[in-house]
């Protein structure tokens, strides 16, 4: 037996002892390092789940992982016990017709940790241990710390919502909303080449993350709302739009400032948003979603293992997972905090 963090209800967060389960041929056993407290995670400890999502059952939280391979199954030989590796949550089951068009992201039967959008519950892992599949596993580099590892989850999420926008080499970016996930934004369109990236966000912490990461110019909107109004010339200044708040105002505030002919990627999630049809065909904006990702999580890792990028700066804190409590109520913290993880050693 092992340990885990299991939420039942809303506030109603638990440290339990759960079974590993029988280790497979084709399957590893993990020993868990580190663990990053997720936006969807507070959203199940805070309301008990987001949207029409509801726990129905106790369930373990946790996507976002990195770990030690304690045990190989006997099918197994081109990893071995002792590799630390980051952990993807994603399982689709390459059956579908979306697995077999590519679009793993949108599997009818995918199996992603800690998620209550099926019955029974995908459990998570934020525990001590766990059994994964070898796909699910890649193995990451001494220079890369176990916190760091964690973030590969993220900064995948990321990397899809730039490669929805298409090329970026040379182009002007705006990213609304400066959380985890937009500073990890800025992270990615820089490396994709993008020249300009201008970030806005209502609280300074996260605006002053975004800006050690790469981002060229940050602004409180809270404080200036009318700061984008300088980019607003000659029918705009931006030739793409990562809105990753998921609020309204923020995407409608950032319209006057695209180019005509600019995309917008929808990352944040908010609920519905009222969109002007008219502005939308007057300039030919194109509205994307990005939902997930899938090849971009190796990708994730094969940067951070060559250096090519640095998401230290956004590792705001690390908490025993036996305070997992504590670190949940600090973790929605925007004032102090970006990304909490937990350690499980």
């Amino acid at each position: 037996m092992q340990q885990g963090i299991v939420i039942h209800a809303p506030q109603d967060l638990r440290i339990q002892e759960l079974e590993t389960g029988e280790l497979q041929p084709g399957q590893l056993k993990v020993k868990i390092k580190a663990g990053g407290i997720c936006g969807s995670d507070l959203h199940y400890y805070r309301h008990g789940g987001f949207g029409t999502v509801r726990i129905k059952e106790p369930m373990v939280l946790g996507h976002e992982v990195s770990g030690v391979v304690a045990e190989t199954g006997s099918a197994i030989n081109d990893i071995a016990p002792g590799t630390r590796i980051s952990v993807s949550p994603s399982l689709p089951c390459g059956r579908c017709k979306y697995c077999q068009e590519g679009k793993q992201n949108h599997c009818l039967d995918m199996r992603f940790y800690g998620s209550a959008m099926r019955t029974p519950h995908v459990q998570g892992a934020f525990r001590q241990e766990i059994v994964i599949e070898r796909s699910q596993a890649h193995i990451v580099t001494d220079n890369v710390s176990d916190g760091e590892a964690a973030m590969a989850e993220p900064l995948a999420v990321a990397l899809h919502a730039v490669r929805r926008a298409g090329s970026l080499l040379g182009k002007r970016v705006l990213v609304t909303g400066c959380g985890p996930i937009g500073a990890l934004t800025v992270i990615a369109a820089r490396r994709a080449g993008a020249v300009q990236i201008v970030v806005t966000d209502v609280a300074r912490m996260p605006l002053e993350a975004a800006l050690k990461v790469g981002a060229d110019q940050a602004i409180d909107v809270g404080q200036q709302p009318d700061a984008l109004a300088a980019f607003t010339k000659d029918k705009g200044s931006f030739d793409v739009l990562f809105e990753v708040s998921g609020n309204e105002q923020a995407l409608r505030g950032a319209l006057d400032a695209l180019r005509p002919g600019a995309v917008i990627v929808q990352v944040g999630l908010g609920g519905d948003i009222n969109f002007p049809a008219n502005l939308l065909v007057g300039k030919e904006l194109e509205w994307r979603g990005a939902f997930r990702f899938h090849e971009e999580f190796a990708l994730a890792v094969e940067l951070m293992n060559k250096g090519l990028v640095d998401v230290k700066p956004l590792i705001s804190a690390t908490y025993p997972f036996a305070q997992s409590v504590e670190a949940f109520e600090i973790a929605g913290d925007r004032s102090k905090m970006m990304k909490v993880q937990l350690s499980f050693s």
